[in-house]
């Protein structure tokens, strides 16, 4: 398969994503603000679109918007989430038009295209940054299905072929390893330039927190205990009245269940747990004697092979499905032990797939940093107010996660599929 053709079909499996989760959803639905943190549906599937005309049409041949005012509606950084439902906005047939326009038109900008030519089309990276921009706003309209308070259609996950791990913990030695990537093609800016960084001794936990190690700091008392909680956790905890991860809710005979897309299921204590905040994971570690892992210890555990940093922790092969929970195929993360195939050089499982795992670590660029293609991406979110997190989740496409792969939010952040593993020093 050439590069063209590559890109083509990642640009197709992403639009098909994106119809498919929309296809379930009534579309008065669409329109309706599930949650003050989340814009309307139809405003992700429009914003995807306008986006894709952006770099895809505009940038590449000077071509007109569709319509100007577009670039003030569909401009994620010119209106909050809370405020998005107010704006004149596509209705759901309008945006699927729109959609399909943009797409008919990117498909035959890219049928002439030299993908040599600059360093925006270089390998393809504008397209790669358009396909993975896509796949990540399916992941942002996951989390408002699952905020949403009706029913959404899930497929059963067939029972996963469990290999428990045989160790709680393991140990990563000290040295020095590449942190970043500079080779992938379609790496973020924030990915880049690869640098080594020398990272003393630690342990860090094999797996995962699972719901069941965390249920014992519910049940002990971990939420109304602040020597567990930094000042502005306790602070945060207090305000809102945390009492156990978002969706979690204790039935009348003692048990604990979660809602899940719109459905009450038990807890599995074999699950990593998910829809926790910064705040939440930081309290835990500290209740077991430990702390977060730092970014850069993180990756050091995914990506180091002892000789070199792998792309994925598994190694250099793409993600397949037998190495990790992406692309919501379970809706859902997986019991720890899932995939014994996907574990990493340093004994490490499921660093890629199930939860985004929070690092003790604030956004930033790495030496050498230089914005590209435009600053909104990542630099504009550099500083203290925002902590890294790694790994993707159950709801990531595998094209849009790598070992390297930087997410960052609000240490206040719930509804993302967000949870955690612990670390130590040696």
């Amino acid at each position: 398969m050439d590069l063209t053709e590559r890109i083509h079909g990642e640009l197709e499996t992403a639009r098909r994503r994106t119809l498919g989760l929309l296809e379930a959803v009534p579309q008065q639905d669409w329109i309706r603000q599930h949650s003050t943190l989340m814009s309307p549906l139809v405003w992700d599937l429009a914003h995807i679109a306008h986006y894709e005309e952006l770099w895809l049409v505009r940038e590449l041949t000077a071509a007109p918007p569709t319509d100007p005012r577009f670039d003030d509606v569909y401009d994620a950084f010119r209106h909050p989430r809370a405020e998005r439902l107010a704006l004149e906005l596509l209705g759901p047939d309008e945006a699927r038009s729109f959609a399909a326009d943009v797409r008919g038109r990117a498909l035959d900008v890219l049928d002439r295209a030299d993908l040599d030519d600059g360093p925006l089309l270089h390998d393809g990276f504008v397209y790669g940054m358009v396909a993975q921009h896509e796949h990540q706003h399916d992941e942002t309209m996951l989390a408002t299905l699952q905020l949403r308070d009706r029913p959404y259609p899930v497929p059963t996950p067939e029972p996963a072929a469990r290999k428990p791990p045989g160790d709680s913990e393991v140990l990563v030695p000290a040295g020095t390893f590449s942190l970043g990537e500079s080779a992938a093609a379609w790496a973020y800016d924030n990915e880049r330039p690869a640098h080594d960084v020398d990272v003393a001794a630690f342990w860090i936990d094999a797996t995962p927190v699972i719901n069941g190690a965390y249920l014992a700091f519910v049940e002990e008392g971990g939420y109304d205990d602040p020597r567990w909680w930094s000042p502005a956790g306790w602070k945060w905890r207090q305000e809102v009245g945390l009492t156990a991860p978002q969706f979690w809710h204790r039935a009348p005979d003692g048990s604990w269940t979660v809602r899940r897309f719109g459905r009450t299921i038990a807890l599995d204590p074999a699950e990593p747990v998910q829809h926790v905040c910064w705040y939440e994971a930081d309290a835990y570690a500290r209740f077991r004697g430990k702390r977060l892992p730092t970014e850069a210890e993180w990756e050091k555990a995914a990506r180091w092979d002892g000789t070199s940093s792998r792309r994925y922790p598994w190694g250099d092969a793409a993600p397949g499905d037998e190495h990790a929970n992406l692309g919501q195929r379970r809706f859902g993360p997986a019991p720890v032990g899932s995939f014994p195939e996907g574990i990493s050089g340093t004994g490490c499982h499921q660093m890629l797939g199930d939860v985004w795992e929070w690092t003790a670590s604030d956004f930033g660029g790495y030496p050498g940093f230089r914005s590209f293609p435009y600053r909104e991406y990542s630099e504009v979110f550099f500083g203290s107010e925002y902590k890294v997190l790694r790994g993707g989740s159950w709801a990531t496409h595998p094209v849009a996660v790598r070992g390297s792969f930087r997410n960052w939010d609000y240490p206040i952040r719930r509804q993302i599929f967000a949870g955690f593993r612990c670390a130590r020093d040696a």
